[in-house]
């Protein structure tokens, strides 16, 4: 596709006997939100680590901004413009905010060690301007005046936004959001659905989400698709995914169905 910032061809991943994800062709267009919902077990995390190279594919091929990015390892997908957030929250605890979005910025410095140890005005200079753009990006995220908080110190919905500060500290050009409101009481759900749609109409990135809770799916998403059982059942606009007689069985049962 011309558009698609991120395609995936024939993703297949086995675990041994088990097929985790099979063949499964997928596409983000640029500038758009999409979702990828399926019950549990569906394979949605196991696809989201290949996108981001901590799984290599079985078979098949990931595309990045039309550079084939199969088998590269993570750290090339995040200089290419990929940041993620983690289902598991995976925060540096006892770093400061404003550390755990420095760390997320290290991909973009360009000074070496030699420069780092003699401490030169460039070095200087650029530690200085990463300071700032981690103190803005924590603001944007709803963390302002946190910069010198330890992280598990954060309440759970604040640790999930610094998450997404780091992950926006890399640059991205995709932002992938394994299940982001997992845990949130419904303002926070409400609040972060907002947020979500900010970061494309504010600062056109594109994002790529796992989320069970409906309303934020049916909130922000431009398209949705639909796992079970490693492969794709259904994807389209949210309106006809929630029609779909295939998802409705996916994850209530075909009684569902039958007497609907």
């Amino acid at each position: 596709m011309p558009d698609a910032l991120l395609e995936t061809q024939q993703l297949r991943k086995e675990f041994g006997g088990l097929v985790a994800n099979n063949n499964v062709d997928f596409t983000v267009p640029r500038g758009a939100i999409v979702s990828l919902i399926g019950p549990n077990g569906a394979g949605k995390t196991t696809f989201f680590n290949m996108l981001t190279g901590v799984y290599k594919p079985t078979a098949g091929d990931v595309y990045f901004d039309g550079e084939r990015m199969t088998n590269k390892p993570p750290h090339a997908y995040t200089q290419r413009g990929i940041g993620r957030t983690f289902q598991n929250i995976r925060l540096f605890q006892n770093m400061t905010a404003l550390e755990n979005v420095l760390v997320g910025m290290h991909v973009r410095l360009t000074g070496n060690l030699f420069q780092a140890i003699l401490r030169t005005p460039g070095v200087r200079r650029e530690e200085s301007e990463a300071r700032d753009r981690a103190r803005e990006l924590l603001e944007f995220c709803g963390l302002r005046r946190k910069d010198q908080v330890i992280g598990r110190n954060l309440s759970y919905g604040d640790q999930r936004r610094l998450e997404v500060a780091r992950a926006l500290a890399t640059q991205p050009k995709l932002l992938l959001l394994d299940e982001p409101t997992a845990g949130m009481n419904p303002q926070e759900t409400a609040e972060f659905t907002t947020f979500v749609g900010t970061l494309r109409e504010q600062h056109e990135y594109s994002v790529l989400l796992i989320e069970h809770d409906m309303r934020v799916v049916m909130g922000v998403s431009d398209r949705v698709t639909v796992l079970d059982y490693g492969e794709k059942i259904a994807e389209g606009p949210p309106e006809a995914i929630q029609k779909d007689e295939r998802v409705i069985e996916a994850y209530l049962g075909a009684a569902a169905v039958s007497h609907s």
